[in-house]
């Protein structure tokens, strides 16, 4: 939830876009890979950046969104060039009064055809939490790091206790930044219906999920930027995992009871240790 007085559209926009590029930066988008989008829920002026606009049917309905704002990356758009030209990157998505269609609203810089083939999946977690929560606001990041894409390949991290005992022992701060540890999503087709009902699950309990075999999806109702660390947190936790596999998994990582400690000391709400 974001209190009054709320961001410009053009400081969104800049968030969106230093997101992108640090998400890049750390080599987790390889050319086009990876989408964006995030859901504002106060009056904002769309016109003046996102002059063109035509209507369009929305992947699912989300009655009760009347009005919604979606800042939403275009399919095969790079992110690390939002920064630089992000209406020619974004769409703007504004939810009719209907709940079936909307209205979108894009520039004349507009580079892509239609927004993220992911779009379904985000929509439907949008509304998922925004109608459970209340939120104001709601971003999401799907990206692919190399190394939480590598480990979804191996069998025994698509198991989620497996994956998360192991992963969240590397860094105290961890267990902090992700204290439901990261939700596992099979293998589904991406942009597909199974994906998306999958995602809606698993980001109930989660703050961040691991698409088997495509990378991860991450949250946040405070900022774009929080949902990126998110995504960096974990990747930095299945680096020093993978780093361990190479040399013959001689690093034994924190404890058990040294997490539980961890816990205690930070007052942690989990129950994966």
């Amino acid at each position: 939830m974001i209190q009054a007085p709320y961001p410009e559209l053009d400081d969104i926009l800049t968030m969106i876009g230093e997101t992108g590029k640090h998400l890049a930066e750390i080599e987790s988008s390889e050319g086009a890979a990876g989408n964006i989008s995030v859901c504002l829920r106060w009056p904002v002026e769309v016109r003046n950046r996102f002059p063109i606009v035509e209507t369009i049917e929305l992947p699912q309905a989300v009655p009760g969104l009347e009005g919604a704002i979606f800042l939403v990356t275009g399919s095969g758009r790079r992110l690390r060039e939002i920064i630089t030209e992000p209406t020619a990157n974004l769409g703007c998505i504004v939810v009719n009064p209907d709940g079936h269609t909307a209205q979108l609203y894009t520039s004349h810089e507009r580079r892509f055809e239609r927004v993220t083939s992911e779009f379904n999946s985000h929509l439907a977690v949008h509304y998922n939490e925004i109608m459970a929560s209340g939120t104001n606001f709601h971003a999401l990041v799907h990206v692919q790091p190399p190394h939480l894409t590598y480990l979804s390949h191996v069998e025994r991290y698509r198991d989620q206790q497996y994956l998360n005992t192991h992963l969240l022992r590397w860094q105290p701060e961890t267990i902090i930044s992700l204290p439901e540890g990261i939700g596992v999503v099979p293998f589904c087709v991406p942009g597909s219906a199974e994906l998306m009902t999958h995602t809606v699950s698993a980001l109930r309990k989660h703050r961040v999920i691991m698409w088997a075999k495509h990378g991860v999806m991450a949250r946040s109702d405070v900022s774009v930027k929080r949902a990126g660390d998110r995504v960096e947190y974990a990747e930095a936790a299945a680096k020093y995992e993978y780093l361990n596999l190479c040399t013959g998994e001689i690093g034994e990582g924190l404890s058990n009871s040294e997490i539980l400690a961890i816990v205690k000391a930070f007052n942690v709400q989990q129950n994966i240790f």
